[in-house]
């Protein structure tokens, strides 16, 4: 019998064609990533889009002038957050970012504290501790404004590119579901995978849907926690701190960071405030995310918590926000009749 024999080479193949297709995906990942991003603020959006569409006067049968609209109200969203935040920081951006450079160095060198301290009425003791911690982490704050320095162009660029393919899977995501189910069924199986992108399709939702009420909890308790310690733009900083929760880790981080710094600036009672942003990140990460990911996704809280410490484990921040909405799509597809016929009748489709 020669060798390879049919089958063998038919293995061999098979094998070679998945490792060309993981090497494919390896090196693609970054615009993976950015389409995957793009897909889910799609999901966010949709909703927007669909109540504009219902209860317009004008192009109900069209969709692109209610994505441009949902658009438009965004923008003016994060202007008035942002307005909120600080009534001159819309006209000063650009003067910001020119002083960038300059505000590092200070960080680095600790000039910055003397500066603040003068501004503040700082005590000699208290400048003298934070000038010295400053010093003490000079490498890491000059590492992080290089990664800073050579990271923000390309970071910036994704975030222009996301908003933008969001448009086309707004306006375009059906008509492209329905030209690719042809193409990965036959017509023995065809019902079964228009049911699994159904399925996967609520799925999505059902995950948008669940960062929203985190997003929600974590505006409630920001707000709630300044008002009464006494916080100024306690409403702003805290729908500052919701909106920020749909970014995983940098996300709170990025909040708890801004809400003591405001606190720190203004003598509000920010120690406190710190420490309840302690406590809340605990009951968030470990008792209130699993629940809320796990009942809207039909996942148990303890996986839930399992994928997300693989996620970051695996691909840090990235890793963290599309490891559960991959989990569960995971489950979804392992429990279609595409799969397993089996399970059709015992699985019923998520609503």
């Amino acid at each position: 019998m020669a060798f390879p024999d049919r089958r063998t080479a038919d293995i061999l193949l098979t094998i070679l064609l998945f490792a060309v297709v993981l090497a494919i995906v390896y090196v693609a990942r970054g615009v993976i990533v950015i389409f995957a991003f793009a897909i889910l603020f799609a999901y966010l959006i949709n909703p927007i889009v669909q109540f504009l569409q219902r209860h317009s006067l004008f192009f109900k049968n069209l969709k692109g002038p209610h994505v441009l609209e949902a658009y438009l109200a965004l923008l003016i969203f994060i202007a008035l957050v942002a307005y909120g935040l600080a009534p001159g920081i819309l006209g000063q951006t650009g003067k910001l970012f020119k002083q960038i450079p300059a505000l590092m160095d200070g960080l680095s060198t600790g000039e910055i504290v003397t500066q603040m301290g003068s501004k503040y009425g700082w005590t000699d003791t208290q400048e003298l501790r934070l000038k010295s911690l400053l010093v003490q982490h000079q490498s890491d704050i000059q590492r992080f404004a290089r990664t800073l320095e050579f990271s923000t162009p390309t970071l910036i660029g994704e975030l222009v590119l996301i908003p933008i393919l969001a448009i086309f899977f707004l306006s375009y995501g059906t008509n492209i579901a329905n030209s690719l189910i042809p193409l990965v069924s036959t017509r023995n199986n065809l019902e079964a995978v228009q049911r699994l992108v159904g399925d996967l399709n609520v799925m999505f939702q059902h995950y948008i849907r669940a960062k929203i009420i985190l997003g929600g909890l974590a505006f409630i308790f920001y707000s709630a926690a300044m008002l009464v310690l006494g916080f100024p733009h306690a409403i702003a900083l805290g729908l500052l701190g919701g909106i920020l929760e749909f970014i995983p880790v940098a996300g709170w981080i990025i909040s708890a960071i801004t809400i003591s710094s405001v606190g720190a600036l203004t003598h509000a009672h920010w120690i406190r405030m710190a420490a309840l942003l302690g406590v809340w990140r605990l009951l968030m990460d470990y008792w209130i995310a699993p629940r809320v990911m796990g009942h809207e996704l039909e996942i148990h809280p303890l996986l839930a918590i399992f994928t997300l410490m693989v996620g970051g484990a695996i691909g840090g921040i990235v890793g963290v926000y599309l490891s559960v909405p991959l989990v569960a799509a995971l489950r979804v597809i392992l429990r279609s009749p595409v799969i397993n016929p089996a399970l059709s009748s015992a699985s019923p489709p998520l609503k």
